[in-house]
């Protein structure tokens, strides 16, 4: 899929003001500096649609982008940042949880983990309410230029490992690094395959 256009739609909290669910929707989320909003920008090739922070817990609201005119990439806060009030949290968890939850175009979430580390509580705890939700997930390791082959591809089977414990059968996933422009062909090409799946 070749990016056209990225534009930024609205920002909100509440998944009944966002926008029309007339096109499909892809959502993006994961642990607090994941390295999400740099994944979202090496997709859409523009370095400054999402707002990239060292600080994490910036993300906290749901933002809407619309590519190509035909479909929208969606921003969610990130979870799991220890310094965030327990007020806010609760907060980002029940309007992400709605989202979620309700959003009827949203066609997957993709759910970030950083691939640097063995299987994490939070981590494994979401990914297993996402699939109790019936929500059509996939999961996306990121930085893997961090780490070498051999210990990407034992961190990544541990994951899996972790994850037949509870699925009969593995989402999706894909490894990725937006400093090295890795994986954005795959993910782009699975989001093209599922629109057009929905069109046939």
């Amino acid at each position: 899929m070749e990016i056209k256009s990225a534009t930024f739609v609205m920002s909100n909290t509440d998944y009944r003001k966002c926008p029309a669910p007339e096109m499909p929707e892809y959502a993006f989320i994961g642990r607090s500096n994941v390295g999400k909003s740099s994944l979202i920008n090496m997709l859409t090739n523009n370095q400054k649609l999402a707002k990239v922070s060292g600080q994490p817990g910036k993300t906290q609201t749901i933002n809407h982008f619309i590519i190509n005119k035909n479909w929208y990439l969606v921003d969610l806060p990130g979870y799991g940042y220890a310094r965030t009030a327990k007020s806010e949290r609760r907060t980002w968890k029940s309007f992400i949880g709605d989202y979620i939850s309700n959003r009827e175009n949203l066609y997957c979430l993709f759910i970030l983990i950083d691939s640097r580390h063995e299987p994490l509580t939070i981590d494994i705890e979401f990914i297993r309410w996402a699939g109790e939700q019936g929500i059509p997930i996939a999961l996306v390791f990121t930085k893997i230029d961090k780490l070498s082959k051999t210990a990407l591809n034992k961190n990544t089977d541990i994951y899996k490992q972790k994850l037949l414990e509870d699925w009969e059968e593995l989402p999706p996933f894909f490894c990725t690094s937006s400093e090295k422009q890795i994986g954005r062909d795959e993910i782009l090409d699975f989001i093209d395959t599922a629109n057009k799946s929905r069109i046939e």
